[in-house]
């Protein structure tokens, strides 16, 4: 967020309603995420000690493999580009993206205030609504029930 942007907070009534297009979003993101992180480590792992370089590059190529670890490097930046279209597309709606237990980006932060403090409704792939929220600093481990959270109402305008 840029330092002259406001942070927009969720009532959970508001964090719930989102929940439709969120939801499609993260599907996405969580499958995406889920191929990009293993395909990092696996080129990680297969191109450690090589040089990689296209056919006509300066140089003689001395690994056959080279040519294909080039196809597939472009293909994690196309897919790493597309995984940053994704994460801002929550962020653009005032939720924020967050890794899973598993790795996966599958959960989804929603900020809202409690007692004049920002917290974070907290959502879940798979969970059917926003059912959890916790402290900015405690994470996933942190969540507690939000029955009998007050999340305070932003009043809009006269009454």
């Amino acid at each position: 967020m840029s330092p002259n942007q406001t942070l927009k907070l969720f009532t959970l009534e508001e964090a719930n309603a989102s929940l439709p297009l969120v939801r499609a979003i993260t599907s996405d993101l969580a499958e995406l995420s889920g191929v990009v992180f293993e395909r990092q480590r696996h080129l990680a792992s297969i191109s450690a000690g090589r040089e990689l370089r296209a056919v006509g590059e300066v140089g003689e190529l001395t690994d056959p493999y080279s040519e294909e670890l080039v196809h597939a490097q472009e293909e994690l930046e196309r897919q790493t580009a597309r995984l940053h279209e994704l994460i801002d597309e929550l962020r653009a709606l005032g939720a924020e993206p967050k890794n899973g237990p598993d790795g996966r980006i599958d959960l989804v932060d929603f900020p809202s205030e409690k007692e004049g403090r920002v917290v974070y409704l907290c959502w879940r792939l798979g969970e059917p609504s926003v059912e959890y929220w916790h402290e900015i600093d405690a994470g996933f481990n942190g969540r507690q029930s939000v029955s009998g959270l007050v999340v305070e109402q932003v009043a809009e305008g006269p009454a």
